[in-house]
């Protein structure tokens, strides 16, 4: 089981400029960054290249939409060069080393973030390289991006100067010679936070099992215990010797000038001369191990809590020497899917249903690295048995093989992705291992072979050898299971005290203005004064409203079904997320749920199902919706709105013991510190809600048994938004209409009435963790706050100045936040990975004044501004675009508000931050306080402020 890239990791610019936190519209600016879909040509002649020292590779046309794709070589340094020309507006840029593990630092770019309009802007950091990504709709503020991004990777100011590191890394911090001593630092406090989640424990273990000899078998984020080994010397050797363009893979994408890009590139890399680095920073292959291996790995759990999982077992395997041919490769995607892709997927059906435990670890195969993995276990308290039945059913899929509705499920849903483009993936995975780089893209033949093969030969002759060969006859296999568990002179001291003032002096004197005005940035001219328009038209079929969404999706039709929860009563509300689950996992009257789930996957893109709810501004109802989420190929339309118009007629609330494990299933995933913190919405009310949604699960599992007639009943009784290009949308209306006309009009019981999420409280949820999670809220509408437009940019100001360097650059938290969420006036400040408590409270309540007493120049002001309009008006994608516009709707935010927002963004004052101090003094004053913390951090807290916080565990 291989953990996910590790974002926010960027170096700090030479000219003192500083960058900054995550940005917020990661996901929507690069879900096709290597994807296509429009025809571009690259014109770029050889003396042009030649000229600016480059030589071409190679040029090739990829098969699906034909944009030309040039890879070329600096000649001077030998980087290779990956050039993409298209149609598309969201322009994209990468360079990526291969790192190969040693040091933690990382430092993102909170002053580009200020003046931006980036649709991408963040770094990641794998077992085996480090990826820098920047994209933009803007040309000038996408070479902007560029520019800063390249100078950040080869001019770093870290490498320079110890006090930039310290703060970052790690450091001694010392306020008073009586004191303990303790570490600090960003990246030391997220792995302390990483190293406090047992699934990322139990990723790392298995990892670091199954690849005992090469890179991989050490931690490339960093261990929290050894992270204060690191010396600033080493860090400095490290940098040198990897950040090298000789080390480098660089690429572009979109519709800017491939010529310019060249010119922008031949600027830095000229500077350097050839480097042997890149066959010093090559991973080796791990040699695939004679006899299966197994790991004991103890950690610690929270006290007196008896429902939470106490043992995890997860089996993993490296499954070839070598990297696999592109065929074998998709092969292998096609049986994951069909082991473990869908709830009715053979393997994990099993799994869950043996109640040996009640959640899924390990997710298949992983194929990031240089060798594809595969790894399968389960989370619970009995798993003695767990090994032996993997291993059996297994083998009897190997024997028997997959009935032909399963792997045609499974093929058309691989296929599907594929053809959609929309994974969000970036193009080194194979780069970096010196293979071709566009060999992911061509697809189209092995795909064609292969699903060739399984129509001529059945699918048991090409995937039971494939089950018998990469797994059951491997020997490199590694069984993980996870169990629940100096002194210094006075002078010493004195001398610690004293550069603990002057790191803390350093950190929070702001840089000085000549250096601030060195990072490029795009004037109010550059700003379109109307915001993103959604084509949209309205229309009513058979009684029901219809949005229709005319943009180009590749043949893909994105269909929303909508329906109304506010009437529905009171003691059902809670239900809503087991019933959304169960409508897809429990069987109709003519189907048991594997084959409902084998048919979505053969007839459509997927089927999702969810509620929705949202405050909606100046209403007492809230807006509150089951939504119904589909895709589908245009000829596939039909099938797609049957098998809704089935789900939602048909499932049977019957099978009491598919019931005990969804709920079961729903707990386990629940019993994450993770889904606690990272709900949507406020995260003050996301933790709470969650936390009370747990509690309700381990009753309802109780309960199950003894109140299954009336649990039953009230699931039974709980019972139109597209995106495509015209001729999809104009073909799609019959279906669309005797839809409609089949599901019936049901009388609902009259109003429920909403409590409010937010009550006077200081609540602090226990869970076994290293760092603390600290949030405070609280309604600024009921204080009389009218919403205005410059409250997007005071609290983007408010992130990357304030909160930024009080919290993460002073306090040592990994990333923190505030929001206003406009629908239901709350006001709410987070930090996570935070290594303090009460500390963090008082940087919130000191937020007000700080806007009372700030002074903005003009400069300052403008790019705070420009950074807003790129968050609240974003790139996107056809199908996110029509999904944006399906929320405005329900929320009832119209083209007319949305452009008045614009207008006062645009025009925000000095006078605006002063104004909403007053509103955040609600804040200070009346704010919910929600952590989720350590005991230890907890009762030193309560100690230091007599009971501040009301303590609940959870875990």
């Amino acid at each position: 089981m291989m953990r996910s890239a590790r974002a926010d990791v960027v170096l700090e610019r030479n000219s003192g400029r500083r960058t900054g936190n995550i940005s917020r519209r990661t996901r929507a600016g690069t879900r096709r960054s290597y994807g296509f879909h429009n025809e571009g040509r690259a014109k770029v002649t050889a003396h042009i290249a030649q000229k600016l020292g480059f030589e071409k590779i190679s040029e090739q046309v990829i098969d699906e939409c034909k944009p030309t794709a040039v890879l070329y070589k600096h000649l001077k340094t030998d980087a290779e060069i990956m050039s993409l020309k298209n149609g598309d507006e969201n322009k994209v840029f990468g360079i990526v080393f291969r790192t190969l593990p040693k040091y933690p630092l990382k430092q993102p770019y909170t002053e580009l973030l200020k003046g931006s309009l980036h649709t991408f802007l963040n770094a990641f950091t794998y077992p085996d390289r480090t990826c820098f990504p920047v994209a933009s709709t803007n040309l000038k503020d996408f070479y902007n991006l560029v520019d800063v991004a390249l100078d950040a990777v080869f001019f770093p100011k870290c490498v320079e100067d110890f006090q930039i590191f310290q703060p970052e890394g790690w450091h001694y911090e010392l306020n008073d010679p009586s004191e303990e001593i303790p570490f600090k630092g960003v990246i030391l406090n997220e792995m302390k936070g990483a190293y406090s989640e047992l699934d990322n424990i139990l990723g790392r273990v298995c990892q670091q099992a199954l690849f005992p000899d090469n890179a991989y078998g050490v931690d490339s984020a960093g261990d929290p215990k050894f992270i204060p080994k690191l010396t600033f010397e080493e860090f400095k050797d490290f940098y040198h010797k990897y950040y090298h363009p000789s080390n480098a893979k660089i690429w572009f994408y979109g519709d800017d000038d491939p010529s310019e890009r060249l010119r922008i590139l031949s600027a830095y890399l000229d500077q350097y001369d050839k480097s042997p680095v890149s066959n010093e920073s090559r991973v080796e292959p791990q040699k695939l191990l004679s006899m299966p291996v197994r790991v004991i790995e103890k950690y610690a759990a929270g006290e007196g809590d008896d429902n939470r999982t106490k043992h995890m077992v997860c089996m993993s395997w490296l499954l070839s020497a070598e990297t696999l041919d592109l065929e074998t490769e998709l092969a292998l995607k096609f049986l994951n899917h069909l082991l473990l892709g869908t709830p009715a997927s053979p393997l994990r059906r099993i799994l869950l249903e043996s109640r040996l435990g009640d959640a899924i670890v390990g997710g298949g195969v992983g194929d990031e690295l240089l060798q594809p993995q595969f790894s399968i276990g389960l989370k619970g308290d009995e798993l003695r048995k767990l090994e032996e039945l993997i291993m059996s059913t297994l083998k009897k899929l190997a024997a028997e093989g997959s009935d032909s509705d399963a792997v045609q499920a499974s093929v058309n849903t691989i296929e599907f992705s594929l053809r959609e483009n929309n994974t969000g993936s970036f193009p080194e995975a194979k780069w970096i291992y010196d293979k071709d780089p566009f060999e992911p893209l061509k697809y189209e033949k092995p795909l064609q072979s292969l699903k060739a093969l399984i129509a001529a030969e059945d699918s048991k002759a090409v995937f039971c050898p494939l089950l018998e060969k990469l797994i059951l006859n491997n020997a490199h296999c590694v069984t993980v299971e996870m169990r629940v568990k100096s002194s210094m002179s006075q002078e010493d001291l004195a001398e610690l005290v004293c550069a603990t003032q002057e790191l803390r002096l350093r950190q929070e004197t702001p840089d000085p203005p000549e250096a601030l005005k060195c990072v490029p940035s795009l004037s109010l001219d550059d700003i379109p004064r109307k915001p993103i328009q959604v084509p949209t038209e309205t229309a009513e079929v058979n009684g029901v409203k219809v949005l229709q969404h005319d943009l180009f999706t590749n043949d893909v039709l994105y269909l929303e079904v909508v329906f109304h929860l506010c009437r529905l009563r009171q003691d059902l509300l809670q239900l809503i997320p087991l019933f959304c689950k169960s409508l897809l996992e429990m069987e109709t009257e003519e189907l048991d749920f594997v084959q409902l789930n084998q048919l979505i996957g053969r007839k459509t893109g997927g089927i999702s199902i969810y509620p929705f709810t949202s405050p909606v501004r100046g209403k007492a109802e809230p807006s509150s919706h089951v939504i119904v989420h589909g895709k589908a190929m245009g000829g596939r339309v039909e099938d797609l709105f049957n098998l809704i118009r089935c789900i939602l007629q048909d499932v049977q609330f019957t099978d009491q013991q598919r019931f005990e494990q969804l709920v079961s299933q729903s707990k386990a995933g629940m019993e994450v510190i993770s889904d606690i913190l990272l709900g949507s919405g406020d995260a003050i009310a996301a933790a709470r809600m969650d936390a009370n949604y747990l509690e309700l699960l381990r009753n309802l599992e109780k309960r199950v048994d003894k109140e299954w007639p009336a649990i039953s009943s009230s699931l039974d009784a709980i019972r139109i938004n597209m995106t495509a290009d015209g001729k999809i949308l104009t073909e799609s209306s019959k279906y669309l209409a005797e839809f409609i006309d089949a599901i019936p009009s049901v009388p609902s019981p009259g109003a429920t009435t909403w409590s409010s999420l937010l009550s006077p409280m200081k609540e602090a949820i226990v869970v076994p963790t290293q760092v603390n999670y600290v949030g405070k809220a609280a309604n600024i509408y009921e204080a009389g706050y009218q919403l205005h437009g410059s409250s997007y940019v005071i609290s983007e100001y408010i992130d990357n100045t304030w909160l930024w360097d009080r919290i993460r650059v002073s306090g040592g938290g990994y990333g923190t936040y505030s929001a206003l969420d406009t629908d239901s006036g709350v006001f709410s400040y987070m930090s996570y990975r935070d290594p303090n408590l009460l500390k963090t409270v008082d940087v919130y309540d000191a937020t007000a004044n700080f806007l009372r007493e700030l002074e903005l120049d003009d400069d300052a002001l403008t790019k705070a501004i420009i950074g807003t309009i790129g968050d609240v008006d974003p790139y996107q994608l056809p199908d996110a675009k029509g999904y944006s516009s399906l929320m405005r709707h329900l929320l009832g935010i119209t083209e007319e508000e949305r452009q008045i927002r614009r207008e006062e963004i645009l025009s925000t004052s000095v006078k605006h931050f002063r104004e909403f101090a007053d509103a955040l003094e609600v804040v200070k004053d009346k704010g919910v306080v929600v952590a989720v913390a350590s005991a230890d951090d907890v009762a030193k807290a309560n100690e230091e402020k007599g009971g501040f916080f009301e303590v609940k565990k959870v875990l």
